[in-house]
């Protein structure tokens, strides 16, 4: 049970970690090769958690429960012509909407609607807007579940259990998981031996990435 908690808790640790590293290395200036393949290679680890789906376009429309980040969402719009084009529409900021309304350059209309999220849902503007678009999203990893039986009064890993979920981070992450996971043991046993071993180990990986 404790392991499935260090689990979750190392593979979100992860997970989250590639934002930060993505922003810092899009940073940099973009002739350095080296930091144009570190940041390519953190964009491949986030695409596993890509998700692409048809998504009603409507005031108040809920997002999916496994949303982490949006990346786009488009809309299919019809012109006067008869024609219809795909339209990305704009994400913007709750507190800015009056900003946004005061001018008729910045104005939503149908042809350059915009959205914002409140309370876990998303709203459109203009608000007659409606349809059907498409959301891609980055979804949140799965929580890790090794499940057990208890034999002999010990923890026996179980893998015939259906409920058996791994982790979703990409293969070259194992290395990161068994440290982090080491750590985050070594605090709970009070084996700070293990811990400190397992953080420093941590730290010069960290440094080897970014180099």
């Amino acid at each position: 049970q404790e392991f499935n908690l260090f689990a979750d808790q190392a593979q979100m640790e992860i997970f989250e970690q590639y934002f930060y590293d993505l922003d810092q290395f899009e940073r940099r200036p973009g002739s350095d090769n080296e930091y144009y393949d570190n940041a390519q290679a953190v964009r491949d680890k986030i695409q596993i958690f890509h998700n692409a789906i048809s998504y009603p376009v409507g005031d108040g429309s809920q997002l999916p429960s496994d949303t982490y980040r949006i990346i786009e969402v488009t809309i299919a719009v019809e012109l006067n012509s008869g024609e219809t084009i795909t339209t990305v529409i704009e994400q913007i900021d709750r507190a800015e909407i009056t900003k946004y309304s005061m001018s008729p350059l910045t104005m939503a209309t149908s042809k350059r609607p915009v959205f914002f999220i409140a309370e876990n849902s998303i709203y459109f503007l203009p608000s007659q807007i409606s349809g059907q678009g498409k959301l891609v999203i980055v979804k949140k990893p799965l929580k890790p579940y090794w499940p057990y039986i208890i034999h002999n009064q010990s923890a026996l890993y179980n893998s015939a259990d259906p409920k058996i979920q791994d982790f979703q981070l990409h293969p070259s992450e194992e290395n990161n998981l068994v440290i982090k996971i080491l750590q985050l043991a070594g605090i709970t046993i009070k084996d700070f031996n293990l811990a400190q071993a397992a953080g420093q180990k941590e730290l010069i990986t960290t440094q080897q990435k970014k180099q």
